[in-house]
């Protein structure tokens, strides 16, 4: 139960503003975000920078109905969990928030968290999908901006739309850390800072790249500067206008996944932690165990990420995305891998199914959609009958919903996969096999 005694006596309330004030907590839990769970007179306190069985020292700073808000300002009594955080931004930048635990006990919280998330899906136990825990973001967008006659990059704060100026960041690739640096330096020193929205960084098979956002138009002999200093320190460099939605690219980009070549716009969806898209859809194979007597429906397709491997193995593949420019280079990616099984449409899967889907006699299906999930498509989707579902999902909350639809029209939950896709953050990536009964 949390202390009763206060290190601070609560100010007097002015302008019907809630008065911060600080007090002493027993921390019992920690939700998803990797904030404490606390009690006080019954109500729960959320607490930044807190781990269960710490006793801290914490400012409340947001009061609600149903619970509080508050940040930790001293550690009284530490948990044998809580390790120093590698990265020095750790406590104002937004982008990590479990790299005060130790990396076992961060996978224990997801685990718990997807328990509680599917607890009415009767799942059984969660298994774990994993690799390295730093240096495995190959993609990142960055803010930049002038503070104080000083040019700044970096990320979102903590609860917060600042900018955190950073030196580096520990969970990007080593080679685009080197990128950073680089472009950080060559930031302090370039009179450009002003015309940039953002910045984007990217490392895949044909090296890194960095795409800059421009709010406003920049002279030749700045564009031809950068351009060399691109070309010495070794990344590919483009240029977005602010009334551009593309950029136009004449190198390929391209990743390897089943040992095939997926190539894709520098601007589209990937996967941004390659070793772990490789274990994900070597199990999505394994699960789904497609055989040539299969005819495989992959939506949400993309550019084929596991639409071509699927193609390796069954007798059909239909992948169905909704970005045609994705679907132009999935059908590339099934000629240039020698793929002649698999077709490719562009379709809304929020809307009825297109005429191709409903003349196929699909067996198995496998869908990634986004946060939302696939909610609109269910009703399509179990019409088909098929053999097995494989669900990925990067949004536990929206596949216990899918998943209770589904167990409602004959499925049942075979195995369920924790994809450690980003450690070191809050985010919890899930497969989960439905088998029709």
């Amino acid at each position: 139960m949390a202390l009763r005694k206060r290190t601070g006596r609560r100010p007097p309330q002015k302008n019907n503003k809630f008065p911060i004030y600080t007090k002493e907590f027993l921390v019992e839990g920690l939700t998803h975000d990797a904030k404490g769970v606390a009690r006080d007179e019954g109500k729960v306190i959320f607490i930044e920078g807190a781990l269960p069985g710490e006793r801290v020292e914490a400012q409340v700073v947001k009061q609600g109905r149903r619970f509080d808000e508050a940040k930790t300002k001293k550690v009284l009594i530490e948990s044998s969990s809580r390790v120093a955080p590698a990265c020095a931004h750790f406590v104002e930048c937004g982008g990590c928030q479990f790299q005060h635990l130790i990396y076992p006990d961060q996978v224990e919280a997801k685990t718990e968290w997807l328990s509680g998330q599917f607890r009415k899906l009767a799942i059984g136990d969660i298994e774990l999908l994993s690799d390295h825990s730093e240096a495995y973001r190959r993609r990142a967008r960055l803010s930049v901006f002038t503070k104080g006659g000083e040019h700044q990059i970096g990320f979102r704060a903590r609860s917060s739309k600042d900018i955190v100026n950073i030196a580096n960041c520990l969970v990007l690739t080593e080679s685009l850390q080197s990128v950073f640096v680089a472009l950080k330096e060559r930031l302090h020193e370039s009179s450009l800072t002003s015309r940039i929205g953002h910045v984007e960084l990217l490392e895949d098979e044909s090296g890194s790249s960095i795409t800059i956002r421009l709010s406003r138009e920049i002279s030749a002999t700045d564009e031809s500067d950068w351009m060399v200093w691109a070309s010495e320190v070794g990344v590919n460099l483009y240029w977005q206008r602010a009334d551009e939605s593309r950029i136009s690219t004449a190198r390929k980009h391209y990743y390897y996944v089943d040992g095939l070549n997926i190539q894709f716009h520098p601007q589209d969806f990937i996967q941004v932690n390659a070793s772990m898209n490789e274990k994900m859809v070597e199990q999505a194979m394994r699960w789904l165990a497609p055989t040539k007597e299969d005819i495989v429906l992959d939506l949400f397709c993309g550019s084929g990420n596991f639409s071509l491997p699927l193609a390796r193995r069954a007798g059909e593949v239909l992948g169905v995305e909704g970005l045609e420019t994705m679907v132009e280079f999935a059908r590339l990616n099934a000629q240039e891998n020698d793929l002649d099984n698999v077709q490719f449409i562009a379709a809304d899967l929020t809307k009825p199914a297109p005429k191709v889907l409903k003349s196929k006699k699909v067996t198995k299906v496998l869908l990634d959609p986004p946060r939302s999930g696939a909610f609109e498509f269910l009703e399509t989707l179990v019409k088909f009958k098929p053999e097995q579902i494989l669900y990925v999902s990067c949004n536990a909350s929206t596949l216990a919903r899918d998943a209770e639809y589904l167990i409602a029209n004959g499925y049942v939950v075979s195995r369920v996969s924790l994809m450690e896709m980003f450690p070191q953050t809050a985010h919890a990536e899930a497969m989960m096999l439905l088998q029709r009964k």
